[in-house]
């Protein structure tokens, strides 16, 4: 894949803005600087200048601080402009088709493992929890067709959580927090179970909507009383 193709939409876009803008900024510096300096000829009532590419070394100072001056402005502007600019060509933050919902029940059955899309920074994983009077996946959204999506992120420090295939659950290797196969949580210093994005089914693709992540369910909840079913993959402190 080139590194134009691995480029999103708008970070092409922010880029384009930065070339022109920065040619315009070097355009306008010079045309600023010969029409200062056909003012001020002017007024001294001084000859033309004897060639067309000859300037002083005051007025090269002068229109080299002024052409950075617009070029950093314009680099500022145009980084702005590309932290600020949305997300809409399917990347994190936007709604992303993970696939159609058999596939991914399909994946998760033959590899006994969650699915993990790395554009949008989540698991799938299979849930047929029980709801409680706190919490309920499926009328939050939370939850379609048996599927949900986890935030990859570790709640206590920000470190992504890797599934473990012998425990079952998802172990964070920096402090040692472990969720079950809901995002859970059971041990370690996490403050709550891992946050989650909202889903949906559209034609039977599975949808999940990155755009804001929802704070995963308080300690004590657990929905699917899943214990480990073998051994840890990060030891517990």
């Amino acid at each position: 894949m080139s590194v134009l193709a691995a480029l999103s939409g708008a970070t092409v876009a922010a880029l384009a803005v930065l070339v022109a803008l920065n040619l315009f900024a070097l355009v306008f510096g010079l045309s600023f600087l010969r029409a200062s300096r056909a003012a001020k000829a002017a007024q001294r009532g001084a000859p033309p200048a004897p060639a067309a590419g000859a300037i002083t070394r005051r007025d090269f100072f002068r229109g080299s601080l002024l052409s950075s001056l617009l070029v950093f402005g314009a680099e500022f502007g145009a980084g702005t402009l590309a932290f600020l600019w949305p997300n809409l060509r399917g990347g994190f933050g936007a709604t992303i088709p993970a696939g159609t919902v058999e596939d991914i029940k399909s994946e998760i059955r033959d590899t006994g493992q969650p699915v993990y899309v790395g554009t949008g920074r989540f698991y799938i994983v299979p849930y047929e929890g029980t709801p409680t009077e706190d919490v309920d996946y499926v009328a939050a959204g939370l939850a379609a067709e048996g599927l949900m999506a986890l935030y990859q992120k570790c709640v206590h420090l920000g470190c992504r959580v890797p599934f473990c295939a012998s425990s079952k659950w998802f172990e964070c290797p920096c402090h040692g927090s472990k969720y079950n196969e809901a995002g859970e949580y059971q041990l370690g210093p996490a403050p709550r179970g891992m946050d989650r994005f909202r889903v949906s089914v559209a034609d039977g693709v599975f949808l999940v909507d990155t755009s804001v992540p929802v704070l995963g369910p308080p300690r004590g909840i657990d929905t699917i009383q899943q214990p480990p079913q073998g051994p840890f993959c990060v030891a517990t402190g």
